[in-house]
């Protein structure tokens, strides 16, 4: 047997550091202390001091934060600590810190959702955890994936290339008829008489970002509930929500919603670092995902080396992708977490609805606009989508920048105007929006 010397045994550390399983006392009891430079996040003092945490140019009024966000202070200066560390001595601050790092980040986005910080893998975008659950459904020829003629390509294309390998296949239908009469008990009715008995999966946008429909998750989940009473466990229908749209708008729970699993990116409106994002999926669905990236995740890494390991390793932490990350943006997404927490979720939740009902009560109001978006708040959140008549939505986005107001265009088949208060808007600085768009109108 050859002996090994001091560097292999070094490298072997090293590796096998790489995918740290975040050990039962690190996810369920008391943390390490991090740094000491670490500060708590701001205590809630108004909107006003909610913004100035934010370096957001002041020449904009900013209606699109949902697409890539701004940091936060917290945020920020956590990204830099982070940062230093790693520019300094990175093989060093990375051995010493990856594990209670992550396990912090688990823990802030659990407490957040409501879950166990075991059941929730790390990501790096909506796309990517998309990519990584429909990627690796458990799917038989002849069974289906039923998805929305409303959900976006990420969904569409992951489900179409698993569909592909599998010899399954994935049907397509419209949720509702018309989204000026559009009611919830439609959408389930329609969702419930669409589903046959090789239905396995339901892959559907918890908030379309190509018209802002909210679509009543939990009546949807309770429904399918009922469904699989009827059905042995290996065919009864799973619920996969693309969540990325109400994370850090909506004041629920994973449970409140019900689904089963749950996909988002956290660099939107949880105004998170730039490129991280999550996938949480229920204990008892998570047996259904299979990994497509390999996992870093040490017990795991000792099975491969044929060493013996410690528990079993926890399917979330299977479907968290392996390799070396942005680790100073993963590692600060914590803070965000912290941010919205201390603000209040429920106060959050309050401050986006009353900036939206603000500007769609305003829209229908102006001649010549035409708003898209449900007025009612159960069925809309914060994304309004509109046209005004005789302008293309790209010319009126382009117009309304001129007029210094950040809006975009819906990168969809049907497109329509995009405006998104959110808790870097101020009543105000609606009035003015819907004063610009009225002058357009003319």
């Amino acid at each position: 047997m050859t002996q090994n010397t001091g560097h292999d045994m070094d490298r072997r550390t090293f590796l096998v550091r790489t995918g740290l399983l975040l050990s039962a006392g690190l996810l369920t009891g008391a943390l390490p202390s991090l740094s000491q430079a670490a500060a708590a996040p701001p205590t809630f003092t108004g909107w006003q001091a909610v913004r100035k945490q934010f370096l957001l140019s002041r020449r904009f009024i900013h209606m699109t934060g949902f697409l890539l966000a701004s940091h936060p202070a917290p945020v920020r200066e956590a990204i830099e600590r982070h940062r230093r560390g790693l520019d300094e001595n990175p093989a060093h601050y990375w051995m010493d810190n990856e594990e209670r790092f992550e396990a912090d980040v688990l823990q802030a986005a659990a407490e957040y959702l409501g879950v166990n910080p075991t059941d929730i893998a790390l990501t790096d975008s909506t796309t990517m955890g998309l990519g990584l659950l429909y990627g690796g459904l458990a799917l038989r020829a002849g069974q289906e994936v039923l998805t929305t003629t409303h959900d976006h390509y990420s969904t569409q294309i992951s489900l179409q290339l698993r569909a592909e390998r599998t010899g399954a296949s994935v049907r397509t239908i419209p949720l509702y008829r018309d989204l000026k009469t559009v009611t919830k008990e439609e959408i389930v009715e329609t969702l419930v008489q669409s589903l046959r008995p090789t239905t396995r999966y339901v892959a559907v946008t918890w908030v379309h970002s190509s018209t802002g429909l909210k679509l009543p998750v939990r009546e949807m989940a309770e429904a399918l509930q009922r469904v699989n009473t009827s059905r042995e466990e290996a065919d009864r229908v799973l619920l996969c929500v693309d969540g990325v749209h109400g994370l850090g708008v909506e004041n629920v729970t994973m449970e409140d919603l019900g689904c089963d699993f749950f996909v988002a990116g956290t660099h939107k409106w949880l105004f998170g670092p730039r490129g991280t994002g999550l996938v949480w999926g229920r204990p008892t669905a998570w047996p259904a995902a299979n990994a497509t990236i390999p996992t870093f995740n040490m017990d795991a890494y000792r099975i491969w080396m044929q060493e013996p390991q410690k528990k079993e390793v926890s399917q979330a932490a299977i479907m968290t992708p392996g390799g070396f990350h942005s680790f100073e943006h993963r590692w600060a997404l914590s803070e965000a977490f912290r941010f919205h927490l201390a603000i209040g979720k429920a106060r959050i939740a309050e401050r986006i609805h009353a900036l939206n009902r603000q500007l769609k009560e305003g829209l229908v109001t102006i001649k010549g606009v035409t708003l898209h978006t449900p007025l009612a708040e159960d069925l809309s959140a914060g994304i309004v989508c509109f046209e005004i008549a005789g302008w293309t939505p790209a010319k009126a986005v382009q117009a309304l920048r001129e007029k210094q107001i950040i809006a975009s265009e819906t990168p969809y088949a049907t497109k329509y105007i995009r405006l998104a208060p959110s808790l870097l808007t101020s009543p105000e600085e609606v009035e003015k929006t819907l004063a610009e768009v009225g002058r357009l109108a003319r």
